[in-house]
């Protein structure tokens, strides 16, 4: 069940248990907000139709070096719920 943000409004849920393909094709806005953090091949067409259909984000943070935290942060900035998230 998604929770409500301050002004009643739902809050946008991301489950970094899926691909990063599924998520970028549910929410478009996650590929700027995955660029800022470091993820620069994900505005390829390309890259996000091949790779990003098996990587999931937990996987690509490992690759990169980006610590899930950072990840988490930013993502709660952009007014996004993480879940999926195993530690």
């Amino acid at each position: 069940m998604d929770k409500l943000k301050k002004g009643g409004r739902m809050k946008k849920q991301i489950d970094i248990s899926k691909s990063v393909y599924e998520i970028c094709t549910q929410n478009p806005d996650v590929i700027d907000i995955m660029k800022e953090l470091g993820f620069e091949s994900i505005t390829n067409p390309g890259m996000l139709n091949t790779v990003g259909r098996v990587m999931t984000i937990s996987k690509g943070a490992a690759m990169k070096k980006i610590p899930m935290e950072k990840i988490k942060e930013k993502f709660q900035e952009k007014g996004y719920e993480i879940i999926g998230l195993i530690i």
